[in-house]
């Protein structure tokens, strides 16, 4: 009998990269932590004091939804085989649904079945897999900004299910997943178009369809909480590190170089924001700071790792002059102004995604490879110029109209089971009435009396619909 001796025993397969298959995995870990807990704290300090249980219940609920569902077969859906194995119109719009919970630490190197250039990923599908969830599950996650304050838990659960099932896979697919864009040569780093554009056009689109909070919500619009509001947002910024510097798949001198672009963009956009505040004789607050660093994070997402620094600036002074300007103009027009989108998305996410992508097709620049040592049409680099200028809005036109037409449809869908929007006495009361508990409770539990704790206390009886 042989035994491998000590020189000859490796945990490595011979394709698997330890640093590659590392740094893939903290990058998901960044982003998952961009979602929960980024994204709960940010939500639930932000809103008003009996909405922020239910911001970040809605905001868990959802990552764990996504999760099952990309597993079971979501993420084949966007990254696996087309349907009719590549013949066919639909067959560069989808991928075919499949499970890969039984190939689990056996299926082998990671691959995208539908692209055919490029050189093989050196860790597992497993690795891939994870790393992909994550931003699927942020991407239902910032619609829900638009929609928080009213929106009902238990038609949340299926149309996060159907929207990722729908709408997340035929956009990933297409434009990630070596579907109809990317034959093109449509681009998007790390999702300026699949998750924030897509993610501002559904949430407005959404709110629009659900109905405004109520009036007391929206005049008295105030965060209970903006020391949990700065930390939310300083997990999104340190998170996008991994969002964007996880997509070059390597652990090389793109990555590098896209969280550097990431960072510079950021603190760019953050500043002229600012600085439009004084410019218009406002007083900056750290929650239009914020709108400006998110602005500057979800601008440079698409263009990360296909722009020099020298880009990077320009997109952060660019997008973050526009979301401002349409945040205080484009605010007032009446389709606007009568759709109550509670945080915004559609302009930070949304105005900002299209930015960065249209700014892509112009600042990509030649020099800035992904990937070194291929030749021909395998060599992944981006040029800017009118092609590239126009299928970069013609991808935005296409995730533009899908994703509002399928989220309006999937809305009304769900809405003939169960009801999208909250009851009069839930939208009164808040969290007490939804959840049974507050995220500050008022009542001090006595000691040795578990039916007194605040969490089992019935929700008070309504008072003339004071705050």
């Amino acid at each position: 009998m042989h035994f491998a001796t000590v020189a000859e025993w490796t945990p490595y397969l011979k394709w698997l990269n330890p640093g590659d298959n590392a740094w893939q995995m903290t990058a998901a870990t960044l982003v998952g932590l961009m979602s929960v807990p980024g994204l709960a704290v940010f939500y639930g300090g932000v809103m008003q004091k009996r909405w922020s249980v239910n911001s970040m219940m809605l905001t868990f609920v959802a990552f764990s939804l996504v999760l099952v569902a990309w597993c079971l077969w979501a993420f084949k859906m966007g990254f696996g085989q087309p349907i009719g194995n590549g013949s066919g119109f639909f067959s560069t719009f989808w991928g075919v649904p499949g499970s890969i919970l039984g190939h689990v630490g056996e299926e082998g190197q990671a691959l995208i079945p539908s692209i055919k250039t490029g050189p093989p990923f050196h860790f597992p599908t497993s690795t891939l897999a994870y790393f992909q969830f994550v931003f699927a599950a942020i991407t239902p996650i910032l619609m829900l900004g638009s929609v928080l304050g009213r929106i009902n838990l238990k038609a949340w659960i299926p149309f996060v299910l159907l929207w990722i099932t729908v709408v997340y896979t035929i956009n990933a697919f297409l434009i990630w997943g070596g579907g109809f864009f990317a034959a093109h040569g449509a681009i998007d780093y790390s999702g300026g178009y699949v998750i924030h554009l897509a993610a501002g056009v559904s949430g407005f689109v959404a709110a629009a369809v659900i109905g405004p909070r109520l009036q007391r919500d929206r005049e008295i619009d105030a965060p209970n909480n903006l020391l949990m509001v700065a930390v939310g947002a300083g997990l999104l910024w340190l998170g996008w590190n991994g969002f964007n510097g996880g997509d070059s798949y390597y652990a090389g001198a793109n990555a590098s170089a896209a969280v550097l672009n990431t960072n510079l963009c950021t603190a760019v956009a953050m500043l002229v924001w600012i600085g439009w505040d004084y410019v218009y004789k406002d007083k900056p607050s750290l929650l239009g700071s914020i709108n400006g660093m998110i602005t500057g994070l979800v601008a440079i997402t698409p263009a990360a790792g296909f722009v020099n620094g020298y880009g990077a600036l320009i997109i952060g002074v660019v997008a973050s002059t526009i979301v401002w300007m349409a945040i205080r103009y484009l605010s007032r027009a009446p389709l606007f102004r009568k759709v109550d989108d509670t945080l915004g998305v559609v302009y930070t996410h949304g105005i900002a995604g299209l930015c960065g992508g249209l700014l892509v097709g112009v600042l990509a620049n030649s020099k800035i490879i992904e990937y070194f040592g291929l030749k021909g049409t395998a060599a992944i680099s981006a040029v800017g110029g009118l092609h590239l200028l126009k299928w970069q809005a013609l991808t935005a036109l296409w995730v533009i109209l899908f994703s509002g037409t399928a989220t309006y449809i999937l809305l009304k869908l769900v809405g003939i089971f169960i009801p999208l929007r909250l009851s009069e006495r839930e939208l009164e009361i808040g969290d007490h009435a939804i959840h049974g508990n507050e995220v500050y409770p008022s009542d001090v539990p006595t000691l040795g009396g578990p039916h007194h704790a605040p969490w089992s206390a019935p929700a008070p009886a309504l008072e003339g619909g004071s705050s």
